[in-house]
């Protein structure tokens, strides 16, 4: 675990420093709204086709060498982006990111499945989630701020961290590769009938594996869509720029603690029964935080605060239970492809609720926008309390 939560605290600090800052650069050099709007999502899109790829990587050229991948296309293009700051190469720069990225969120959740002592998966997830959280809750705020009052060149320094997570990442691939041969079941090797018989058993079983995936993937959609929302809209959201630090902050912060500590519940009472309440509580902090955001230059502060704490703690509780259902619903056999999906999951919905709100703010409000949210992390409520029934 200790070279797991090194890799993740390196690749998320290169991940967190430039999610602000590279739009930022793209617009030094003189790119417009819509130009600097493509660097993230350009990210996201690379990040989530790799996504989908990694579990064949990992088979095919195994975990050392895919993690030592995902570090230097994570960082060495963070230095790159020192050279030029038009908009060509910044898209470039940040698809190569976006593919390190995608490596980076896939063997980590996989990692700490694998690596978990018996009964405690939940708590292992914690404590890698809690791994991924602080450099986001650190290096978010501080990023722009460090930009444009010292220096982007030494965001870019920061966002080089990934390659000093490259012994880490080793020491990890091997402790994995260890772990995974102590469970390795022999496989058919009696010629080309048993190679294929053995191609279709393993489709076969992704096909099942993602029906099985379904319910907690979109479970985690909802509630990624929601939180993802806020993120982005915060800042327009609400005229105060303390308010929104401020509100930015405790939402990070609860996420942080809750993604930590559901753990230890769902290993001790299992991580469905605390699913449906929190997608509740994710949608009950989104109508507030729609009736506070009514009036931008008079947002009653108490009450976006307590929005951003309801909206952070389902939002980061949810994403260790709906991973901990991932995996047990597919056993030890596919903790890659459950974790290749679930990833997906987040950043689609991460990615669909920015658009969602983006667009009905544009033609109506921002407080309808985050109500809409809300409602459609609500929809997958039946699916959450139908979880909790099954078990």
């Amino acid at each position: 675990m200790p070279s797991l939560v090194l890799v993740s605290l390196t690749g998320f600090a290169g991940y967190a420093a430039l999610l602000p800052v590279a739009p930022l650069w793209a617009v030094h050099g003189g790119a417009d709204e819509a130009g600097a709007g493509l660097v993230n999502t350009v990210l996201l899109l690379a990040t989530i086709a790799t996504q989908l790829t990694v579990p064949g990587a990992l088979r095919r050229f195994g975990w050392g060498p895919v993690l030592v991948a995902g570090l230097v296309l994570l960082g060495v293009p963070a230095l790159l982006y020192a050279a030029s700051d038009a908009l060509a190469p910044v898209l470039a720069l940040s698809a190569a990111r976006g593919v390190g990225f995608g490596v980076i969120t896939v063997t980590g959740s996989a990692a700490a499945a694998l690596l978990a002592p018996p009964g405690r998966r939940g708590e292992a997830i914690g404590v890698y989630g809690l791994a991924v959280a602080v450099p986001n809750l650190v290096l978010l705020p501080l990023g722009p701020w460090i930009a444009e009052s010292v220096s982007y060149g030494l965001v870019f320094l920061v966002s080089a961290g990934p390659l000093l997570g490259i012994p880490a990442a080793l020491g990890l691939g091997r402790a994995v590769a260890t772990h995974e041969g102590a469970g390795v079941v022999p496989q058919a090797t009696n010629g080309e009938a048993g190679a294929g018989s053995d191609r279709r058993g393993a489709r076969g079983r992704d096909w099942a594996a993602y029906r099985r995936l379904l319910a907690p993937t979109l479970v985690l959609l909802g509630v990624t869509l929601a939180g993802g929302a806020i993120l982005t809209f915060a800042p327009q959201m609400v005229s105060s720029p303390l308010l929104t630090t401020a509100g930015l902050f405790v939402m990070g912060l609860v996420a942080a603690l809750a993604r930590w500590r559901a753990g230890l519940l769902a290993d001790r009472h299992g991580a469905e029964r605390f699913t449906w309440p929190l997608v509740l509580v994710t949608a009950a902090g989104m109508a507030l935080a729609a009736w506070a955001v009514r009036h931008p230059d008079a947002t009653p502060a108490a009450a976006f605060l307590a929005a951003m704490a309801l909206v952070g703690l389902g939002y980061g509780a949810l994403q260790n239970l709906t991973l901990v259902m991932a995996f047990a619903s597919v056993g030890r056999d596919g903790h890659n492809l459950a974790s290749a999906v679930w990833n997906v999951g987040f950043d689609a919905g991460t990615a669909v609720g920015s658009v969602l709100v983006g667009v009905i703010a544009a033609r109506a409000s921002f407080p309808a926008g985050v109500l809409a949210a809300g409602a459609v992390t609500l929809l997958t409520l039946p699916l959450a309390v139908r979880s909790a029934r099954l078990r």
